[in-house]
């Protein structure tokens, strides 16, 4: 079975549905503040032409999504999945961001858990990035279970190379830890 992002994944709070061209505004709208970019690898992305960059990438990959508070329809983030390897059977989920708002209100954790869940019905493990300075992503990866597995310099689209951590989590630690 080969891995589709689906159209749309959902649950009690949000729902993740497939960034399409016409989303640009409505996800900039959140991605313009600079204190959403300011642990992160590349902290201009709050800039129009620099998420231009990052929203033609995401639309290219058929694999990012728009994060949509359920309750209200409000666009609250993006994330992605990426970088399949079917040799190894992993996959990278990334991208993520939210509004201020929104953190520190178990949102990640439930984005999180829909995306891994789908992903493991077609891979073993799911790895992410995470830049060397963005203790915020650092800490909420790790809550999900995942370990830090490498330090790499990663080059986003149309970005400079960038100090990243590289976390992995096993289809196994992730079901046992559901259990």
């Amino acid at each position: 079975m080969k891995f589709v992002a689906p159209n749309k994944l959902e649950n009690d709070k949000v729902v993740l549905k497939l960034i399409d061209p016409s989303d640009f505004d409505t996800l900039y709208q959140v991605a313009k503040d600079p204190l959403i970019w300011e642990q992160h690898p590349n902290k201009d992305r709050w800039k129009e032409e620099v998420f231009r960059s990052f929203f033609d990438a995401a639309l290219e990959s058929k694999a990012a999504y728009l994060i949509l508070d359920k309750a209200t329809g409000e666009c609250i983030g993006s994330t992605r999945y990426y970088g399949l390897n079917e040799a190894e059977k992993s996959i990278f989920v990334g991208f993520t961001f939210y509004a201020r708002a929104y953190w520190g209100a178990g949102i990640n954790p439930l984005v999180k858990e829909m995306m891994f869940d789908f992903a493991f019905n077609f891979v073993d493990k799911i790895y992410l990035h995470v830049g060397a300075e963005n203790f915020r992503s650092q800490k909420a990866v790790e809550r999900l279970g995942a370990s830090k597995v490498a330090e790499k310099m990663v080059s986003y689209v149309n970005e400079p190379e960038r100090k990243n951590f590289e976390y992995a989590l096993e289809k196994s630690t992730w079901l046992r830890a559901k259990r």
